[in-house]
């Protein structure tokens, strides 16, 4: 998944104001300890970052 794509996926499902915030200030247990730009800069794929969004944040099956 491409990096653009991930934050468009961010964007549709918490809108455009708060897909930086919840990116920057979320801290996840399956990310490591991490927030959403703490695991990217850390080397996580895009892909496997959004599979932990959705699961923790239960976004529906068609949006995944």
């Amino acid at each position: 998944m491409r990096l653009t794509v991930f934050w468009q996926r961010m964007a549709d499902h918490f809108g455009p104001g708060y897909a930086g915030t919840f990116a920057r200030d979320h801290v996840m247990t399956e990310l490591g300890g991490r927030t959403v730009h703490e695991a990217l800069d850390a080397g996580w794929e895009a892909k496997d970052v959004w599979r932990v969004v959705c699961a923790t944040v239960n976004v529906p099956s068609e949006n995944r």
